[in-house]
C-alpha cells in the first residue's frame, strides 16, 4: 500500500485536496459486520484518498483497530492508516505491535499520545512507556517502512497549560522527528487554522501538510460532548444555531452539513492541501458535503 506522503505530494501536483476518512472501532462484532455492510461500501464509493482507523480508549480496541485496517486495504483497496496511542504500552510492547502492523501489509501510523482511559486522573505513563507522542514516533521512525501522522492543534492541546505557541512548538519537534504530514483536532471557527497553519508555516518553517480535520455537526448534544473532550471553541453564533436547534437532530445535521461545507469552502480557498473527515461511521453528512463541494 502506498504511503500518504507520496498521497499527498500527488495531490499537490495534481492541483487538487487529498480527501481522507476517520472510522471509529466499533466496540462488538455485530457493529463491525455492520460497518463493513453498510458504512464502508457507501463511503468507498466516494472514493476517497486514504481512511483511518481510531485506537480506542486507552488502547482498548488495538486488536480491532489493525484487522479493520488490514480488511479495508484487502477488501476496498484503498490505503488506511492506523492509530497508535501511548496509553498503556511499553516501548517493548509498541514494536511488537509495530511488526504485527507490518506483517499485515499496513504502512502508514497515526502517533498519538492518547487520551488516559475512562476514570483516569490525568495521563500517567507506564513504567518503560511513553510520556509524549514524539517518543513513539522516534520508534516508528527507527523500525523503518512506515508514513507517519501526528496530531495537531489549532487552539493548542487541552492540557498544555503553556498557550498556544508552546504547543506548536512541540507540534514541530514531531515534525523534526520523522512525522510526515499532521492533522488537525476539530475546529469551528477557521480563524484557528488559519493562524496554526501561519506560525508553523512562517516562525517555524514546517513545510509538511498540515490537513485540517472537519467533523459534521449532527446534534448539538453531539457537539457539547466532542468540544468538553478536546476544548474545541464554538463560536457565539453557532451556540445560538445549536440552541435553537437542539431538540431537532434532523434540522441540526441538515444545518451541519452546510456549515461544515462553508469551513471547507474557506479552507480550500486558502490552498489546504486536504480534508480529514471525521465520519463518526456516518455516510449522509459526509456524503452531502463532498457532493456540495464537487469532490464526490
Amino acid at each position: 500500500m502506498r504511503f500518504i506522503r507520496d498521497i499527498y505530494s500527488e495531490a499537490r501536483a495534481a492541483g487538487r485536496p487529498a480527501i481522507s476518512f476517520e472510522f471509529f472501532t466499533p466496540k462488538t462484532d455485530e457493529g463491525e459486520q455492520r460497518f463493513f455492510e453498510q458504512v464502508m461500501p457507501a463511503l468507498a464509493a466516494l472514493r476517497p484518498d486514504y481512511c483511518s482507523v481510531t485506537y480506542g480508549a486507552g488502547g482498548s480496541t488495538q486488536s480491532r483497530t489493525f484487522s479493520m485496517v488490514d480488511r479495508i486495504q484487502r477488501e476496498f483497496g484503498i490505503p488506511c492508516m492506523a492509530h497508535l496511542t501511548c496509553v498503556g504500552a511499553t516501548r517493548e510492547a509498541i514494536r511488537t505491535l509495530l511488526r504485527d502492523a507490518r506483517e499485515r501489509g499496513i504502512r502508514n501510523i497515526l502517533a498519538l499520545r492518547g487520551d488516559p482511559p475512562e476514570g483516569a486522573d490525568g495521563f500517567t505513563p507506564v513504567e518503560g512507556g511513553f510520556r509524549y507522542a514524539a517518543e513513539l514516533v522516534d520508534v516508528i521512525r527507527e523500525l523503518g517502512d512506515f508514513g507517519i501522522g501526528v496530531a495537531g492543534f489549532p487552539e493548542g492541546h487541552l492540557e498544555n497549560r503553556e498557550g498556544r505557541l508552546a504547543d506548536w512548538g512541540h507540534l514541530r519537534a514531531k515534525i523534526e522527528r520523522g512525522a510526515d504530514f499532521v492533522l488537525t483536532q476539530i475546529f469551528f471557527d477557521n480563524r484557528f487554522f488559519h493562524e496554526f497553519r501561519a506560525h508553523l508555516n512562517g516562525a517555524l518553517q514546517v513545510r509538511v501538510p498540515l490537513v485540517p480535520g472537519i467533523i459534521p455537526i449532527l446534534s448539538a448534544g453531539q457537539i457539547e460532548r466532542f468540544t468538553a473532550l478536546c476544548g474545541a471553541t464554538i463560536p457565539a453564533a453557532l451556540a445560538r444555531r445549536l440552541e435553537a436547534l437542539k431538540d431537532d437532530n434532523a434540522a441540526a445535521a441538515a444545518f451541519g452539513v452546510e456549515f461544515a461545507t462553508e469551513q471547507c469552502v474557506d479552507l480550500l480557498r486558502a490552498g489546504v492541501p486536504g480534508l480529514h473527515f471525521y465520519t463518526l461511521n456516518k455516510v449522509a453528512s459526509t456524503q452531502a458535503i463532498l457532493a456540495k463541494l464537487g469532490l464526490s
